[in-house]
């Protein structure tokens, strides 16, 4: 006889479930942090003359979806990045302030005159967020000088690929300018150090942005803006990312406690690890010594992250055709040999790889690469998954769908950069047509949205709203045929988010013996003008079964 339990019903006025065998209902029976049963009070009645129950209407007057899954941000970078001071050309709304727009380069020099002007402390560094050339102009060593002289100044492109910093920046940090005046992508003179060149002088800063007040700091704030989101699963797509015992500890601490409604899927970068005696072979040690560890809400699974080229943001994505219209050129993250290397030690170990491609060079050493290992080592349901997907062809949608790949992107992309890369970085053409989510969808290809956090706002509507409408920062559209439809969206932040990290058999739908995790809306998003989708309002969440509130009700 089935053991006796006790069940919650939530009813709602709407529950959206997002399976299409079961797509709507009104209720939804819980025990013990998982799904019972969904439909309504009439259809449940076996269940609940069967078991002790109560009946909680505190959502009477809400739409119930899954919890919303992000299935790409980095906790550890947004945990450093949230404490400093944000100058950024979009409006930001975060858990402990609303950052204004800055859009000028004139604004730009102002602003950071001001915020260091009004800081209290005479020796305090000075590290700000959210710098790109298109909107604040040109800024360099010297200029950073201009500002002070004396205390440490260093920028923080809006990309997290590369920074400035100021001389008394260059001193504070302790670097031995000598060992890498030579690096390639670091340029002394002009303060710049991009790409491989910045980790090594985040490496020398490590000592501040990790300080263990400071951290926990920026991981409260990234847990705040989660749930602001309405997410209940989100993705760490380079879990570890700083590869140190203390940066895991932190993370528990802040992130693992009974208070914290979502959970933390960590996918290990492969590329660390593999230098030195041990050769690439060290990386995968170091991702299955990772995967070892793992508590109820931080967990590693068979993933693994490696990387074509540059950073979209940082506009050093790689390009083909007649490349930017400037004239400069993109960079590799990793030497394409070495990357098909490591893909294919990953492969044939079994491992899900996902694999951060920003231009379309990059989606085409992906594909290749794909279609090789296809050839040498076939394998099924294999989710090789393109993450950001920022330039691409048509042509490559359809190899992406022939390969049996997957798509997460970033479609924030389109409302940020879609006019301002039109104008300034690859022309209106292609501007237009990133993250291309509407071929993507023609061509039957599983998709999600994520954020990169701090690349876009963690919020899932919010990518939804880029999705279904692409409208550009002054609100003209960018790209029709490729908007994707309602269900799409919808889809890509819930069952679609969950299949992209292996977890459809746990959430993104609200189905029976699944975690019982709900997104809970005061609108239905199927049933709302598109262009609000980004506006309606969030109650809050459920997690595992208990409610968690936003805390601004």
């Amino acid at each position: 006889m089935l053991a006796s339990m006790h069940l919650r019903i939530y009813t709602a006025k709407l529950v959206r479930t997002m399976n299409p065998s079961f797509p709507t209902a009104n209720a939804v029976a819980v025990a013990d942090g998982q799904i019972v049963e969904v439909g309504t009070l009439e259809s449940m009645q076996p269940w609940l003359d069967a078991h002790t129950h109560e009946i909680d209407e505190t959502f009477a007057d809400k739409v119930l979806m899954p919890g919303f899954i992000d299935p790409h941000l980095h906790p550890s970078l947004s945990a450093m990045l949230l404490p400093m001071h944000f100058i950024t050309a979009m409006e930001w709304k975060l858990p402990d302030r609303t950052v204004p727009p800055t859009t000028t380069p004139e604004d730009y020099l102002a602003e950071l005159q001001r915020i260091e002007s009004e800081m209290a402390t005479a020796d305090e560094p000075l590290h700000t967020w959210g710098y790109h050339n298109l909107w604040h102009g040109e800024v360099n060593r010297q200029m950073l000088d201009a500002i002070s002289t004396t205390r440490p100044i260093i920028v923080w492109q809006r990309s997290f690929h590369e920074i400035y910093v100021n001389t008394p920046g260059l001193d504070w940090s302790g670097l031995d300018l000598d060992r890498i005046a030579s690096h390639p992508q670091v340029d002394l003179e002009e303060g710049r150090f991009s790409e491989t060149g910045k980790n090594i002088a985040m490496a020398q800063m490590n000592a501040y942005l990790l300080a263990e007040d400071r951290f926990r700091l920026g991981l409260d704030l990234t847990a705040a803006a989660v749930h602001q989101g309405g997410q209940t699963t989100i993705g760490d797509l380079t879990g570890g990312l700083l590869d140190t015992d203390n940066e895991w500890d932190a993370m528990c601490a802040a992130l693992d406690r009974p208070e914290v409604p979502f959970r933390v899927q960590m996918i290990p970068a492969g590329i660390r690890g593999t230098t030195g005696a041990s050769g690439i072979e060290g990386g995968l040690a170091l991702v299955k010594h990772r995967a070892e560890r793992g508590t109820q809400r931080l967990f590693y699974r068979n993933n693994v992250k490696l990387f074509t080229d540059g950073g979209f943001y940082a506009q050093l994505m790689q390009v083909g055709g007649v490349g930017f219209i400037d004239g400069h050129h993109g960079e590799w993250l990793m030497p394409p040999e070495l990357f098909e290397q490591l893909a294919r030690m990953y492969w044939n170990a079994g491992y899900q790889i996902h694999v951060h491609c920003t231009g379309d060079l990059g989606v085409e050493l992906a594909l290749d690469t794909l279609a090789k290992l296809q050839w040498e080592r076939p394998r099924f349901d294999h989710r090789f998954t393109i993450e950001h997907f920022g330039l691409s062809t048509p042509e490559q949608v359809r190899r992406i769908a022939d390969l049996g790949a997957i798509v997460s992107a970033n479609i924030y992309y389109v409302h940020e950069l879609g006019e301002a890369y039109w104008a300034g970085s690859v022309g209106y053409e292609r501007a237009s047509q990133m993250a291309r989510v509407g071929s993507l969808e023609r061509h039957g290809v599983t998709t999600a949205y994520h954020s990169d956090f701090t690349m876009a706002p963690c919020q899932p509507l919010v990518s939804a709203w880029v999705a279904v409408n692409r409208v550009g920062e002054s609100g003209a559209v960018m790209g029709a045929e490729e908007r994707a439809s309602i269900d799409a969206a919808m889809r890509a932040i819930t069952i679609d988010a969950a299949y992209v990290l292996g977890m459809e058999s746990e959430i993104g739908s609200i189905s029976s013996g699944k975690k019982a995790d709900f997104t809970v809306l005061d609108e239905d998003p199927y049933e709302v003008d598109p262009m609000r989708l980004k506006d309606i309002n969030i109650w809050g969440t459920v997690f595992e079964g208990h409610k968690f509130p936003l805390a601004t009700r």
